[in-house]
């Protein structure tokens, strides 16, 4: 009796978590879909819920997500504040990077530019840093100026 009611309780959780995991996601796929339009943007969605656009793909190396780049960026919310940039560019290794700009990275090659708009599935989901709240769309302008 004492497992079935532990399956129980774990099975509330667990399908609980998961209707609030879904709810975000729906909000998020809402919210770039408005921006999207709002701004006259088509952009790129990808299965993850990653949209993306490619101004330029760039002629040099294809970006993988394990590689270290050198980016130029600007990182804003969804209504376009900006929380983080690196005008002159940095290195990132994409390892340590969130998920959605492994992946938007992925979609360059050196030289390319474009901007990615990630869920929050993808970025930080429930945690707020610095400047960026919990469950906050992310939309990052890039430049990949080489890989190391």
């Amino acid at each position: 009796m004492k497992n079935i009611f532990s399956i129980l309780i774990f099975s509330i959780l667990f399908f609980s978590c998961n209707k609030i995991d879904t709810t975000q996601n729906t909000i998020d796929d809402q919210l770039i879909s408005e921006y999207l339009s709002s701004k006259k943007i088509n952009a790129i969605k990808t299965n993850s819920g990653l949209y993306y656009i490619l101004d330029s793909i760039g002629q040099g190396k294809k970006v993988n997500p394990t590689n270290t780049i050198y980016v130029k960026y600007t990182g804003k919310l969804i209504n376009d504040s900006i929380f983080d940039q690196s005008l002159n560019g940095t290195y990132l290794s994409l390892k340590t990077a969130i998920n959605g700009f492994r992946e938007g990275a992925s979609y360059f090659n050196v030289g390319g530019k474009g901007r990615l708009f990630i869920p929050s599935k993808l970025a930080y989901g429930k945690n707020s840093v610095g400047k960026v709240p919990a469950n906050s769309v992310l939309i990052f302008d890039i430049e990949i100026i080489e890989i190391q």
